[in-house]
């Protein structure tokens, strides 16, 4: 029974893994095809930004093309305008996610987890009792895998209208960064090379990371505290 528990869990590990590593490979080769493709992607009109929006939606659930990357491109081409497609792409790819997880049995998993390591059942129980809260911090981070983190969330219990929710509103300052980053930059290959590049957009990025480790460290310790 142990090995077949094991086996079970050896499919999602191995996905969140693919997740993981993924948006590292296309993020080369998108940018490579950006570059060369700079004077088509300017003379694009608008439905076809959405039509591609609706694409990329679909990539980004499966770590094909990743958020703040697709944000960078769309601040570089559209300005501001590309923000109302960028949540939209945000919500899809997360709603995207958490069916898939389904597909996966999240619950099944998440039992099986709990069955083999007892410690999971009382991190879960905070996960769940902050559920928007530690979203909302997680997303934030501009280092935390987006497809990965959504899948967790969903693995865990979460509820579908929490994790968009919590996943939309803790993406919206990451995806301004990379809309404003990408508006101002005068070369879109050096931007997609130097995302960060400046002083303020280090700061940002900095203090993104700072508020999301210290927001999901506050809850989870504050639970423990309690419950001592």
């Amino acid at each position: 029974m142990k090995n077949l528990t094991k086996s079970k869990l050896s499919f999602p590990v191995f996905i969140s893994g693919l997740l993981t590593i993924l948006p590292l490979l296309t993020s080369s080769a998108l940018t490579a095809w950006a570059v060369d493709n700079e004077a088509a992607l300017r003379s694009w009109p608008i439905y076809i930004w959405i039509l591609v929006t609706v694409a990329l939606t679909v990539s980004s659930s499966v770590a094909l093309s990743p958020p703040t990357f697709i944000a960078l491109v769309f601040g570089y081409f559209l300005g501001w305008i590309a923000l109302p497609l960028l949540v939209g792409l945000n919500v899809g790819a997360i709603a995207l996610i958490y069916g898939l997880s389904q597909f996966f049995n999240a619950d099944k998993v998440r039992l099986y987890l709990v069955e083999l390591y007892p410690a999971v059942r009382k991190m879960l129980t905070r996960f769940q009792d902050n559920e928007i809260k530690l979203i909302f911090f997680a997303k934030l981070s501009p280092v935390l895998p987006f497809a990965v983190t959504n899948l967790f969330f969903a693995m865990a219990g979460a509820r579908l209208r929490q994790v968009v929710l919590g996943g939309t509103l803790g993406m919206i300052p990451r995806t301004i960064l990379a809309v404003w980053a990408g508006k101002e930059a005068q070369n879109i290959g050096y931007l997609l090379e130097h995302p960060s590049e400046g002083l303020f957009s280090k700061i940002v990025l900095i203090v993104l990371i700072v508020a999301s480790t210290v927001g999901m460290g506050y809850f989870f310790r504050d639970k423990s505290m309690i419950e001592e």
